[in-house]
């Protein structure tokens, strides 16, 4: 794999509750020099990033009901649309692991459904937080977002610290969702090591806030 064709497959991330205006902005010209294909900030910076990104052909992503994913249906869907408005091109929401959990599939399916109408023509990821699930629960959400009408299943939102994205977990999520469907690897990525295993494993997109060192060490 180049240079290139690996920044494609990047969510460059800049998510950290502290992260200034500027620290996006520096984020913004990584995302230019390196030809990464997406820029993923927290909702109240899409604004910012997206105008510094104009002209440029990456898109850029926002979190929704980020990081714990414990918003009401309808506060989550409204953040995401107004993302959307302020040029968010695709949506992260963080999945109700706590419903999940409980067993209330459908208020889960439903939730995601209700994002997924709010900004139609968009693709929604649903972040599992798979580090909080059993094998079984992993499953049963993969199933859950692929009929709610979202575009991928993600692994993790990188803030919670049981951990992140595993090579077991994308096999077990792409198993899940077949080959057709997007499977975003995300949390604790930091090498070019760590993303080719996972990209092998059945990602085809990853997100990471260590871009730069993961594609300086790969030729153009």
């Amino acid at each position: 794999m180049t240079r290139q064709e690996l920044a494609r497959l990047l969510d460059h991330s800049v998510l950290k509750p502290e992260s200034t205006e500027h620290e996006v902005l520096a984020g913004a010209d990584l995302v230019r020099q390196w030809g990464i294909g997406f820029y993923c900030v927290q909702p109240a910076l899409v604004s910012a990033a997206a105008a510094a990104l104009q002209g440029s052909e990456a898109r850029v992503v926002s979190v929704v009901g980020f990081p714990h994913g414990c918003a009401r249906s309808v506060v989550k869907a409204q953040e995401a649309m107004l993302a959307v408005q302020d040029g968010a091109a695709e949506v992260d929401m963080v999945l109700n692991v706590g419903k999940l959990k409980s067993g209330r599939s459908q208020a889960v399916a439903s939730e995601i459904a209700q994002v997924v109408r709010a900004v139609p023509e968009i693709p929604v990821k649903v972040i599992l937080e798979t580090c909080l699930l059993t094998d079984e629960e992993k499953t049963i959400a993969c199933r859950l977002v692929q009929d709610a009408g979202a575009a991928f299943v993600k692994t993790s939102t990188g803030f919670n610290p049981g951990g992140g994205a595993t090579v077991a977990d994308v096999r077990l999520m792409r198993a899940t969702v077949g080959r057709g469907f997007g499977v975003k690897a995300a949390g604790g990525i930091r090498t070019l090591q760590d993303a080719l295993a996972l990209l092998e494993a059945g990602a085809n997109r990853i997100g990471t806030s260590a871009s730069a060192a993961i594609l300086g060490t790969l030729s153009p």
